[in-house]
């Protein structure tokens, strides 16, 4: 094995890592179709914020709901979850 395969592989685990690192409420994509501006800081009404959660992927609303049950990723996001799981049925 050559240094250049060895630091391709190196590379793509790392990049691979790091997508593994962000979470579901950190990627913006998931998360603007529930704020009214582009920085993110005015939470839409609440019938829209439901019809934007009706509208997002299962696979999505999973991994948002379960960072928003573990206490330290979703600190940061604190007004998101605690709307997040009343809209979604969860206390």
């Amino acid at each position: 094995m050559n240094i250049k395969n060895i630091l391709l592989g190196a590379m793509a685990l790392s990049m691979i890592s790091g997508v593994a690192l962000a979470g579901a409420l950190d990627e913006p994509d998931n998360m603007a179709p529930f704020f009214t501006d582009s920085s993110m800081k005015t939470m839409k009404s609440e019938a829209d914020f439901k019809a934007a959660w009706a509208a997002t992927p299962k696979d999505k609303q999973d991994m948002m709901m379960k960072e928003c049950q573990d206490a330290a990723m979703s600190k940061p996001h604190a007004e998101f979850c605690a709307n997040l799981n009343m809209f979604a049925g969860h206390k």
